[in-house]
C-alpha cells in the first residue's frame, strides 16, 4: 500500500507494482492522540477518491474513513461518509481507531448497504490500533463481513505507553494477534516499511517478519518516498521502480525459504505414506 492523493504519483506507484493506493480521509481525533509526533495527517477528500479511481487501472483503491462518528462541523456522519466513499469508487474501506464490537458491526453494515446500493463489491478492512480492540479481538472477529485486518503499530504502541512501535513485534503481541487472524482465515498485515536498508529497524528485517507471521499487507511509509520533499516525477519514478523491485526480490527469497520447509514436509509425508502402504501390503 502507498498513501497518496496525487494521481500522477498513484500511476507511478501502480506501474512499479504497488497493489493498493491508499486514500486517507481520517482526521477526527488524530491530532490529539498524535500531538507533537512526526506522523502524517492527510485529510484527503471524497474528490481525491474520484481522482485516484480515475488514475489507476490495476491497483485497488483503499480508503481509510474516520472512526465511527455522528458528524460534526459540516462533515458527514459515518454512514454518509462511507456511502460517499463507495459511490466515489473505493474498492476497500478501512475503519480506524475503533474500541468496541458495536463500532465494527456498524461499519461493516454501512459498507455492505452502500456496496449493495451501488452494485459494487467493496471489501472491509479493520485497522486494529487500540488496546481495547486488541483485548476484545475474539469478540470483534465474530462479526460477519470482516475481510481483512491491518495492525496499526503506531497508535497501538502509543496507547500501551511504549516508546518504539516495533516493541510490539519483539514482545509477542503481534505474534498473538497474527495467530488469531490465521486461525480465522482472515488476511492481515501490520505497520509500514521504508527502504529495505533504512530505518532504526531496517525494512529488510521487518519484511522477513511479515513472512514469518503470515502477513500479506504492508504500507510503504512516508520515508520510502516522501513526495512532500521530492517533487520531481522522474525521481519519484526511479525511487518506486528500484525500491519496489528490491522488495519483490526479498519477497521471493522469503517465499522460497518458506517453501523449503513446506516442500520437505510434503516429501516426508509422501515417503511415510509409501512406507506405511508397503507395510500394509505385506
Amino acid at each position: 500500500m502507498y498513501i497518496t492523493n496525487n494521481p500522477a504519483v498513484a500511476q507511478i506507484a501502480e506501474q512499479a507494482g504497488v497493489d493498493w493506493i491508499f486514500v486517507d480521509m481520517e482526521f477526527i481525533g488524530k491530532d490529539a492522540r498524535q500531538h507533537g509526533l512526526d506522523t502524517v495527517q492527510n485529510h484527503h477528500t471524497i474528490q481525491d477518491i474520484r481522482n485516484i479511481r480515475a488514475a489507476v487501472k490495476q491497483s485497488k483503491v483503499l480508503v481509510r474513513v474516520n472512526p465511527i462518528h455522528p458528524g460534526c462541523d459540516g462533515y458527514f456522519d459515518s454512514e454518509h461518509e462511507i456511502d460517499a466513499a463507495v459511490e466515489a469508487g473505493a474498492d476497500i474501506l478501512m475503519l480506524p481507531y475503533f474500541h468496541t464490537v458495536s463500532e465494527v458491526a456498524r461499519f461493516v453494515n454501512y459498507v455492505q448497504e452502500s456496496a449493495k446500493k451501488y452494485g459494487r463489491n467493496v471489501k472491509t478492512c479493520l485497522l486494529l490500533e487500540t488496546p481495547d480492540a486488541v483485548i476484545m479481538l475474539d469478540e470483534i472477529l465474530n462479526v460477519k463481513g470482516i475481510d481483512m485486518v491491518h495492525v496499526g503499530l503506531n497508535d497501538l504502541h502509543l496507547g500501551l505507553g511504549m516508546k518504539f512501535l516495533f516493541e510490539l513485534l519483539a514482545n509477542g503481541m503481534v505474534d498473538e494477534i497474527a495467530r488469531k487472524l490465521r486461525a480465522r482465515g482472515i488476511p492481515f498485515g501490520f505497520g509500514g516499511i521504508a527502504g529495505l536498508h533504512t530505518g532504526a529497524l531496517p525494512g529488510e528485517m521487518v519484511l522477513k517478519e511479515h513472512y514469518r507471521l503470515g502477513s500479506s499487507m504492508v504500507i510503504l511509509g512516508r520515508s520510502f518516498c516522501n513526495t512532500q520533499k521530492i517533487t520531481n516525477l522522474d525521481e519519484i519514478r526511479r525511487i518506486f521502480t528500484t525500491g519496489v523491485a528490491e522488495i519483490r526480490r526479498l519477497e521471493n527469497e522469503a517465499r522460497q525459504a518458506l517453501n523449503y520447509f513446506e516442500d520437505n514436509h510434503r516429501q516426508v509425508t509422501e515417503i511415510v505414506d509409501k512406507i506405511v502402504a508397503n507395510i500394509n501390503n505385506k
